[in-house]
């Protein structure tokens, strides 16, 4: 039923099915976010991570552009930055991506400690007259 809501909903939205390739422009992507599946899931966080580094590129061009025509340091040295933080960003989204192509962790199941199982807890109810519990 999830799948059949899910290509209803991208055919409805013109958003691309789970079996489209992925769109490389950064809006198309973000809506392709909307209907991915696990797969999918994994290969969008490469994709935008191949935009960052691309991105990244374009910024660092920029960065030399701002030294070779002598503009304001802080313009060079913020671009650097950029360019340093776009690279970073990309590395921990290809780190990030396999996870999603994991079914979900399963919380673990609370053991009971040594100590409770050990010795059961006394009753709650008050002894009766001849020292019995009800």
């Amino acid at each position: 039923m999830t799948t059949f809501a899910q290509a209803l909903h991208a055919e409805l939205f013109g958003l691309p099915a789970d079996d489209a390739p992925l769109p490389t422009a950064l809006d198309a992507l973000l809506q392709a976010t909307h209907t991915a599946g696990p797969e999918q899931q994994t290969a969008i966080l490469h994709q935008l991570a191949e935009q960052l580094r691309n991105g990244a590129e374009i910024i660092q061009r920029y960065q030399y552009r701002a030294q070779w025509d002598r503009l304001p340091a802080d313009v060079a040295e913020g671009l650097r930055t950029a360019h340093d933080q776009a690279e970073q960003i990309a590395a921990a989204l290809d780190l990030a991506a396999p996870a999603f192509n994991r079914p979900p962790a399963q919380p673990p199941v609370p053991q009971a400690s040594h100590a409770e199982t050990a010795h059961p807890a006394p009753p709650t109810s008050p002894p009766g007259p001849n020292g019995q519990h009800r």
